[in-house]
């Protein structure tokens, strides 16, 4: 894969970055990091280069001055909020990354629930969180927040939240999703913090948008791509260009409620140790794009893929009308149409050369691989069959799975599993193929080249099932699908 972004230099610059800030505040440093903390794919997909993992390659790096504290909103909890890219709830999702930094050797301090008021379902996960031996801290939804400055710096604002116990000069302050309450977390323990006589700082890191690259760059417009249904804006600092007289970009909300923020630091320290909201932040992703042009067209390429998102989750009834019309919006502003990704030609028309449903897949070298839907096998299924053949270099015509495997699991499917689908999802096909590859050298050889798939490109003339889609996250494969069902169904949502 051709990369446009130096991740060495990435890790090394933000590395020292962090440490400078840490050193400019003496005590303590409230770090809130925005997006995610590793599975960064939207990052990986932009900037081609970029290491899905490397903010938590950052963190490992201070692993020893640095204590995780993970946020979630009661308002979530109540509403069983769920991630977007990995289907599970919030809450679930928390668990999930306490585990994976404490396997990692990270030290995770606590877990904070913020917008308390009562909710229920947080008073019970809290206390699931206290039988397995994890600190819980609350914060409460404070009246005229966040605007009532004088309110909210008081003890009748702040200081009825709890006093998170916190044993390490920088605490990192992540959360499963946005609007967690990352930045009030770190708002309340700068307060907190001040009464106890500990001189705290607090600064933001960010990847997107970036700060120092045009406001219209391709790769700051995917940012707005990604947050379309949060209506993020991305805006010239007007903060920074009045202090510096230099223009730099942010976005919406952190823009309009700086005036605050400025406020609530200087009741706090008597003075705001920033001039603007670009002042807070410590992203050096901008400083390290070597390749401008690439990361712009894989940029690009990701606008059209969150544009076919949102139009599939229109028609299943989970994105609305304003989310569509956004993306169509960006995607004039990036200057592309659907027909600059090339696999959806390609699987619409071999759809309609076929007269039923199609996929297109997209290999590293450009060559295109297609694949219908057959008595035996879904396309997505035929189409992952027919890209291995390809990597591996066996003849097409060649079954490296029999048909004889084939049949026995469509009636496992059918007969004894209550499905009405009796072809192979690419789950099962894969299982097919790595039983065959155990007599088959060309099923192993088939086998072998799954790593290679990763990065590629398909395109369905249907939308899929949540299988496939899923199966097609795990491969590491791009995917959109036309907002179009197989069949029509009358009374449900497809």
């Amino acid at each position: 894969m051709k990369k446009g972004f130096d991740n060495e230099k990435y890790l090394a610059t933000q590395s020292r970055c962090i440490r400078e800030r840490i050193d400019k505040f003496g005590d303590k440093l409230y770090l809130e990091f925005g997006g995610k903390l590793f599975d960064d794919y939207h990052a990986s997909r932009v900037l081609p280069g970029f290491e899905p993992d490397s903010k938590l390659q950052l963190l490992m790096q201070l692993s020893e001055h640095a204590e995780i504290v993970i946020v979630i909103s009661a308002v979530d909890i109540e509403k069983n909020k769920i991630r977007g890219d990995l289907g599970i709830t919030y809450d679930t999702d928390v668990l999930r990354l306490i585990d994976s930094f404490e396997e990692r050797g990270l030290f995770v301090g606590s877990v904070v629930i913020t917008k308390y008021s009562g909710q229920t379902s947080a008073d019970l996960f809290k206390q699931r969180l206290i039988k397995l031996g994890i600190k819980v801290y609350t914060l409460y939804m404070i009246p005229g927040y966040p605007n009532n400055v004088s309110h909210i710096v008081s003890d009748e604002g702040f200081g009825k939240n709890d006093y998170i116990e916190t044993s390490r000069p920088l605490v990192v302050i992540t959360a499963p999703g946005p609007g967690s309450g990352k930045m009030a977390t770190c708002l309340s323990q700068l307060y907190q913090e001040h009464r106890r006589g500990i001189r705290a700082g607090y600064a933001k890191f960010e990847t997107f948008p970036i700060w120092n690259i045009p406001l219209k760059h391709p790769i700051n417009l995917a940012y707005e791509a990604a947050t379309a249904d949060l209506n993020d804006v991305n805006m010239i600092d007007p903060f920074h260009l009045e202090a510096y007289g230099f223009t730099t970009v942010n976005y919406n909300r952190d823009v309009e409620i700086f005036p605050v923020l400025k406020a609530m630091f200087e009741k706090i320290y008597g003075e705001s140790p920033y001039q603007s909201p670009t002042d807070m932040g410590v992203n050096m992703a901008g400083n390290c794009i070597c390749d401008d042009a690439l990361c712009q067209e894989a940029s690009r390429q990701e606008i059209i893929r969150r544009y076919y998102n949102a139009m599939a989750a229109r028609k299943t009834g989970r994105s609305s009308e304003s989310e569509v019309f956004k993306l169509e919006l960006l995607m004039k502003q990036a200057g592309v149409t659907v027909h600059d990704r090339k696999v959806v030609d390609a699987a619409l028309s071999y759809a309609e050369e076929t007269g039923g449903p199609a996929a297109a897949l997209e290999l590293d070298n450009g060559k295109m691989i297609l694949g219908k839907t057959s008595d035996l096998l879904g396309a997505s299924a035929a189409l992952l069959l027919n890209a291995l053949k390809e990597l591996a270099g066996v003849d097409h015509d060649l079954h490296v799975i029999s048909p004889d495997a084939i049949h026995p699991i469509q009636q496992l499917k059918t007969k004894y599993l209550g499905s009405k689908n009796p072809r192979l999802h690419i789950d099962e096909i894969l299982i097919a193929l790595s039983m065959s590859a155990t007599t088959s050298d060309a099923a192993r050889l088939a086998l072998e080249q799954i790593p290679n798939l990763r990065g590629c490109q398909v395109h369905t003339s249907v939308m899929l099932s949540d299988v496939d889609v899923i199966s097609f996250r795990k491969l590491g494969i791009e995917l959109t699908c036309e907002a179009k069902a197989e069949k029509k169904k009358e009374y449900q949502k497809v």
